[in-house]
């Protein structure tokens, strides 16, 4: 078995960071390193359903995915796994939990360091490549393509709005909440996300950054971001395994298992 000791090591060698003290710098560092090496995406996890899996890899799988096969995950395992590197290389922080139409489906961290308070989010197939400030006396304003997102000035809870506009329009939120959580209180939704309704058991969503774009498949569009310019190709349910090889890098032999047994991928927003 692996030590968490060099679990952790691996986990900043596969980012290429090297430890440092806990400053913002050295935060900014690991935040966007993680955004470009670890995507948002769910193969992975349609993969763990077929084996019977209910729930987060554990970190050494986590990692062997990242590794191996170009995996990430959804927010539960990058969320969850970046708060545990970031607390490992010692920063403040907590693990939070975001309420989207439902309650605490979503999970974010909030950093303290160099006396702010920071949320940090690998999860949420947005491009937060830097730590979203909290102390907002107005909106802080993050645009890629034709998305923008919006971080809204604390309410009078200390909670944290952020809003998804797609081509100006609202199309998804999340309230972050600022009080401690544990992983396990996040145990039923985590085995939910697995049902067969579940949203990314019937869809596909993958989301790759780079310094300065980003490649994104949702279902039959994909699109390449450079800066505020993008485009958009639709595909069919039988070009998907070979578009996610081509532009994921993820083999096609997997991506196929993950894959093959849809008919037909439903809306994620719907």
């Amino acid at each position: 078995m692996v030590s968490p000791k060099d679990l952790f090591k691996k986990y900043l060698d596969l980012l290429e960071i090297s430890r440092s003290e806990p400053n913002f710098d050295f935060l900014k560092r690991i935040v966007k390193a993680h955004l470009i090496k670890v995507p948002f995406e769910n193969i992975s996890k349609l993969i763990f359903k077929k084996q019977g899996m209910k729930y987060i890899p554990d970190l050494e799988l986590f990692l062997e995915g990242i590794e191996k096969y170009n995996f990430g995950g959804t927010c539960y395992s990058n969320n969850y796994y970046l708060f545990l590197l970031l607390k490992e290389v010692g920063f403040e922080i907590k693990l939070c939990g975001a309420d989207m139409k439902n309650p605490d489906v979503h999970l974010i961290s909030i950093v303290t360091v160099e006396g702010n308070e920071y949320i940090v989010d690998g999860g949420y197939a947005a491009p937060f490549l830097n730590p979203l400030p909290r102390n907002l006396k107005e909106d802080y304003v993050v645009t890629l393509g034709y998305e923008k997102y919006i971080i809204k000035p604390q309410d009078e809870f200390g909670r944290t709005r952020v809003e998804q506009y797609f081509n100006g329009n609202l199309q998804h939120w999340y309230t972050a909440k600022p009080k401690a959580r544990n992983i396990d209180d996040f145990n039923n939704v985590i085995e939910q996300s697995y049902s067969d309704d579940a949203v990314f058991m019937n869809a596909i969503r993958i989301t790759k950054f780079t310094e300065s774009g980003s490649m994104m498949l949702k279902n039959y569009s994909f699109t390449e971001s450079v800066g505020n310019e993008s485009k958009t190709r639709k595909i069919t349910l039988g070009e998907l395994p070979q578009t996610i090889q081509e532009n994921f890098g993820m083999p096609l032999p997997v991506v196929k298992k993950a894959v093959g047994h849809f008919k037909e991928l439903k809306d994620i927003y719907s």
